[in-house]
């Protein structure tokens, strides 16, 4: 069905149904989930895939309202595994690859005064720079670039394909300690390439 399963609040946990009766009252916040200790009560079948469509028991959730309520109370601990945290619980997701996905970039100045602006699926702005860095991995099965930039707590967000050709294009050499660096100013701080990725997605 169009909005996805049926039923879904019925299903889930009690504090992220709390949170669902909330998020339609008018004085509504994102909630601190960073400064939330609750308890672990297991996995809740949830994903979201490499596409950024989040999954519940198999099926889209295509309400977007619903989406974002969800990526409010997303996090990203040092286990590595992403969690929905309310103050009473929280469950384990799967996440394929990151949570978010940057889908639009706004450039302004040049050289080391440039600022990269993303835009992620969900609505989230950030300013690429100390507090939002980018960092670069391999694609395992194109073995080119995937960038990603941090945007809340641990949580990233990946660069679409159009998106990291458009920061391909803007990648500029400098002079490194170890040699002929390559990457992008943003924030005044240069975001360098590992030489060994480069070397694999060529």
């Amino acid at each position: 069905m169009a909005g996805g399963p049926a039923n879904i609040g019925e299903k889930l946990p009690e504090g992220l149904k709390a949170l669902m009766s909330r998020a339609n009252s008018a004085d509504w916040s994102p909630p601190p989930v960073d400064r939330w200790n609750p308890p672990f009560c297991g996995d809740l079948d949830i994903r979201i895939a490499r596409d950024g469509t989040w999954y519940y028991l198999g099926s889209p959730i295509n309400r977007e309202a619903l989406v974002k309520l969800f990526a409010s109370v997303l996090r990203k601990d040092e286990d590595g595994r992403h969690y929905l945290v309310t103050p009473v619980e929280k469950v384990g997701i799967t996440v394929d690859d990151a949570p978010l996905l940057a889908v639009e970039m706004a450039i302004a100045g040049e050289g080391g005064s440039q600022v990269l602006t993303v835009r992620t699926n969900l609505g989230d702005l950030v300013a690429v720079g100390d507090e939002h860095p980018l960092r670069f991995e391999k694609e395992p099965v194109s073995d080119g670039l995937k960038p990603y930039v941090l945007v809340r707590g641990r949580l990233e967000a990946r660069f679409t394909r159009a998106l990291t050709y458009q920061l391909a294009e803007m990648l500029e050499e400098l002079d490194g300690a170890n040699g002929p660096e390559l990457g992008v100013w943003s924030g005044g701080r240069y975001f360098s390439i590992d030489p060994e990725l480069l070397i694999l997605s060529e």
